[in-house]
């Protein structure tokens, strides 16, 4: 993955067939975003960008005006990209509509029905000439698209939608949803990576120690940063998470509630927390954590 271009608000090339158009795989800028875009998205065309995103950041958008952009952590979306696992199906004469829910929100996703037009899009996609997987309901599938409001109600209007058939995407896409999240809201690694050489070559001082008390609090900081303003109650699932130990997958909430001795809804309540400032991720299901470096 090539990252370089995220703070110019470009998007380059990515995995599982999510590309964007600095990289020109999938999608081209201004191409097939520009001319499905509302009359408010003309201002775009020729500059879309293909983002990354988890379900909870379409809802939680920023739109200043109804004619203007979204925006998620101050940049503004075109196209976006996300996957999710289908709760429904509802097929109409004109429109499919798709019920998605990807553990952090749940929203819908209308494609429009053009068989001419969706096959070439599907094709882009397609990573065999054999007849591919159909989308069904309780199974996960890849969303890109464009994300729209009508009567106060958001929905994604789709481009394509596809099912993954390989599950390692589905946690490389949080990964990389993630990843670009960060960028945008603290800024390149690179910045931390000089920040860690200088606090090491002494320019900051005495280097801090990262330590945890006996129940689990940190001292302060995360990977020789400073950790995010969180409630005690995170500070302490925070450091469990860093010192038990644990295998790729990482620790499960009642593993977390027996090694603190807290109550499972009171870890519940500070891993949303941790996972709101990105400094966890969800594994194997969404009581699973472990500690996202970067």
């Amino acid at each position: 993955m090539d990252y370089n271009s995220y703070g110019g608000g470009q998007y380059s090339t990515t995995s599982y067939g999510a590309q964007g158009g600095a990289g020109g795989g999938g999608f081209m800028g201004g191409s097939q975003g520009g001319s499905q875009a509302s009359p408010a998205g003309k201002g775009t065309y020729g500059k879309d960008t293909l983002r990354p995103v988890t379900i909870k950041q379409l809802l939680d958008a920023q739109q200043p005006h109804p004619d203007a952009e979204f925006k998620i952590d101050d940049v503004e979306i075109t196209q976006v990209t996300f996957v999710g696992q289908i709760r429904n199906i509802s097929t109409q004469t004109t429109n499919i509509t798709y019920k998605l829910d990807d553990g952090t929100g749940t929203v819908e996703v209308k494609q429009w029905v053009d068989s001419d037009a969706t096959t070439s899009l599907d094709d882009a996609f397609s990573t065999t000439t054999t007849s591919k997987p159909k989308l069904t309901e309780n199974e996960y599938a890849r969303v890109w698209g464009r994300l729209k409001a009508f009567n106060n109600k958001r929905h994604v209007g789709a481009h394509v939608v596809r099912p993954i058939t390989d599950k390692n995407e589905i946690q490389y896409h949080l990964l990389e949803a993630t990843f670009v999240h960060l960028y945008f809201s603290r800024g390149p690694p690179e910045q931390f990576s000089k920040a860690a050489v200088d606090g090491a070559n002494g320019k900051y001082g005495q280097p801090q120690q990262m330590g945890y008390d006996q129940n689990g609090a940190d001292a302060g900081t995360m990977n020789g940063r400073k950790m995010p303003n969180v409630s005690p109650g995170a500070r302490r699932v925070y450091g469990a998470l860093k010192t038990t130990p644990q295998n790729n997958e990482g620790l499960h909430v009642q593993n977390i509630a027996a090694t603190l001795g807290m109550q499972i809804a009171d870890v519940m309540k500070a891993g949303d927390e941790l996972l709101s400032h990105g400094m966890i991720f969800t594994t194997v299901d969404d009581n699973t954590w472990a500690i996202l470096e970067f």
